[in-house]
């Protein structure tokens, strides 16, 4: 079965096509995005997303329906194996390539990431629920986060990629724990080092 068989296979379980005419199919645009897809699983769906490779009319369809499918659990274990090894063989991510990400996206100076984020520099979504302003929105993001993981004065968090130090701060402050940041920008410590 080609690569391509294989998704179109996968895909079917959640009634989403590729090149379809609904809004929920897949557009595909660059014929390596099934390897990529069976080889890195969901990242590779994503990446294989942000750089254009396929599209699709009503995204939140589409995510829904593959939600909603299970697909991951319609993968056979054999398949996934596969996927797993093809991933660690042709994996492209270096802990070199990290840094170099690092200083291209984050290194450029923190004035770009002041204007268009929170007070708190959070570089992820926000919660929304209640919400009316973005700095209300990622303050209840981080909240939410402290609860899911049952956060508890006294206790010791680590975030790896930390961005400008925003969940660290805000579980330290709110819920007494002392936490530790990783980041591999120089900017993004400065920064952090300087909010904290």
């Amino acid at each position: 079965m080609t690569f391509k068989a294989k998704v179109i296979e996968i895909l079917s379980h959640a009634d989403v096509q590729i090149n379809g005419s609904r809004p929920w199919d897949i557009q595909v645009h660059n014929e390596k995005f099934y390897q990529r897809v069976l080889a890195q699983g969901s990242l590779g769906f994503g990446e294989a997303y942000m750089d254009g490779w396929w599209d699709c009319k009503q995204l939140d369809q589409m995510i829904y329906r593959i939600f909603s499918a299970q697909i991951e659990k319609k993968v056979t274990q054999f398949n996934f194996v596969i996927a797993s090894l093809k991933a660690r063989l042709f994996n492209l991510q270096s802990k070199s390539k990290a840094f170099v990400v690092g200083e291209h996206h984050y290194d450029i100076g923190n004035d770009l990431y002041k204007l268009m984020l929170d007070k708190r520099m959070t570089y992820t979504c926000g919660y929304w629920k209640n919400a009316k302003t973005l700095d209300k929105a990622q303050e209840a993001k981080l909240d939410l986060v402290c609860k899911k993981i049952g956060l508890k004065r006294g206790m010791t968090v680590l975030d790896i990629g930390c961005g400008w130090g925003s969940f660290v701060k805000y579980a330290a402050e709110k819920y007494k724990v002392r936490a530790v940041g990783l980041t591999i920008s120089k900017e993004q410590v400065a920064l952090a080092r300087e909010m904290c």
